[in-house]
């Protein structure tokens, strides 16, 4: 029995198409990093800190204040969130705003917090 070319064409093929499958899922993350400051858990305990500095402040922040504030505070781990940027900090308060509806800006979140 003999193969023609077509058919070690499509052998070779799926071979390859099956050993490229292979190496993607070598290289893709399997396992949670422990860096990884995107989990509910990281995003709960870094707006937990953002909510303690607003309430301990004069109410008046701006936001790179608040960042300021926020990545010099004792609390903040460095090796943990050492992605978070401003960006960050917007992206936080938008979704605090979003489940606070009555809270628009940060003095809001400090009066609130202080009522």
């Amino acid at each position: 029995m003999e193969l023609s070319l077509s058919s070690w064409m499509m052998i070779a093929f799926l071979v390859g198409l099956g050993l490229s499958a292979w190496k993607m899922y070598k290289f893709m993350p399997t396992k949670q990093l422990k860096d990884d400051d995107t989990t509910p858990q990281a995003q709960t305990e870094l707006m937990d800190l953002i909510l303690k500095i607003i309430k301990g402040s004069h109410g008046e922040l701006t936001e790179k204040e608040l960042h300021e504030m926020v990545t010099q505070h004792e609390d903040f781990d460095k090796e943990h969130f050492w992605r978070f940027n401003e960006n960050k900090l917007r992206q936080l308060l938008h979704i605090h705003y979003a489940k606070n509806p009555d809270t628009k800006s940060i003095k809001d979140i400090h009066k609130k917090l202080h009522s």
